[in-house]
């Protein structure tokens, strides 16, 4: 029998404590150590969540050497996950990473460069991802032939206080990234430009733009048209919002929560998926991670395939700023240069110098 994988965690808030159940509950695991800067509060989140004794502190390297921990589970606010998983990495530590990743394209990209240098795997939970239901989505898109359009329509009206009603470009930064990604995910294609209009309802209770709509196109053509709102009450989507997909075989769609079907075009007949359980959400990227770090399989989200979710996200909010379409590849540039620029370790300033172009280094 395989030992479970001894693993820190570095954050306990609202998110941390999601995440310091699924570690407890899952048999692949065990939680050895909690990380953060208010350490009263790791204590308090350790105890009433029933995972005493633990080591906590707030050094996530020392932390870790102290409970011999193999892999590190950042839940951080996004502004830190840099200086985190840079930390757990040169520790020779693997790390699985909320999203986003990084909260700039430049900043995954030094991360990107940090993993290749440290050795070890940088992994973010795109949660999303772990649903038997878009699994079954994505094969019925497959068999569509070619695809011409898909859409997501997402629909929420949480209240979450915090960082969140304060946070610039909220929706894009925070939620649609998970739709972003799940495009990629589900058309199997990357992105090439994007349109993109932020907005803040009048009654939005948010400091910035809570609204958007957004058109990609992506490779080969297709459109994909992204509209949400985090200040949409009643009759509200899924969390993974509303998708429709039409190709050349006909269309096929998925509700976000239930089995997705499709039908054929000239025909009546409307074919529902049938599912088998999958973990899910969180408890599913953990599974992929643990996996990767049995099995040295390249998880989904790696950090290097990971970055061009990012990028949506940040093309996507130029071209609100700039009113104009915006394509990946300037993006992706752009942050290149910077990211030479950034990094202030200089084994990772010659990484990143090696790659030559941006799309090299992230096919690596």
């Amino acid at each position: 029998m395989t030992a479970p994988v001894r693993i820190v965690q570095v954050g306990a808030g609202a998110m941390g404590r999601a995440w310091i159940r699924t570690l407890r509950d899952s048999p692949e695991v065990e939680l050895v150590g909690l990380v953060d800067l208010d350490v009263a509060l790791a204590q308090h989140a350790a105890e009433e969540e029933g995972v005493l004794p633990l080591a906590v502190g707030t050094s996530v390297a020392e932390v870790a050497a102290r409970a011999g921990a193999e892999a590190v589970v950042n839940v951080t606010v996004p502004r830190a996950h840099l200086p985190v998983s840079s930390e757990a990495l040169f520790a020779g530590l693997p790390v699985l990473s909320e999203k986003p990743i990084a909260p700039t394209v430049a900043e995954a990209l030094v991360l990107a460069a940090t993993a290749e240098v440290a050795g070890r795997l940088l992994m973010t939970s795109q949660s999303r991802r772990y649903y038997a239901s878009i699994a079954a989505f994505r094969e019925q898109v497959a068999g569509l032939g070619q695809v011409g359009t898909a859409s997501v329509e997402f629909a929420k009206a949480p209240r979450f206080g915090g960082f969140r009603d304060e946070m610039a470009h909220v929706l894009l930064l925070d939620m649609a990234v998970h739709a972003f990604d799940a495009a990629r995910y589900v058309l199997d294609r990357d992105p090439v430009a994007v349109y993109c209009e932020e907005y803040n309802p009048g009654w939005s209770w948010y400091t910035s733009d809570a609204a958007a709509v957004a058109v990609f196109e992506f490779a080969d053509g297709v459109r994909f048209t992204y509209t949400g709102s985090w200040c949409a009450d009643g009759l509200e989507t899924s969390w993974n919002g509303s998708w429709r997909v039409n190709g050349a075989g006909g269309t096929a769609r998925w509700d976000g929560d239930s089995a997705p079907e499709w039908q054929a075009r000239e025909s009546s007949e409307v074919l529902r998926a049938q599912l088998e359980p999958v973990p899910q959400e969180i408890a599913g990227s953990l599974t992929e991670f643990i996996d990767a770090l049995r099995t040295g399989r390249v998880p989904s989200g790696e950090v290097h395939g990971n970055v061009l979710s990012l990028a949506m996200v940040e093309a996507a909010v130029r071209s609100s700023a700039q009113g104009a379409r915006v394509r990946i590849d300037d993006v992706l540039e752009d942050a290149y240069k910077e990211a030479l620029g950034a990094a202030r370790d200089d084994r990772v300033r010659q990484a990143l110098v090696s790659w030559g172009t941006v799309h090299a280094g992230l096919s690596r």
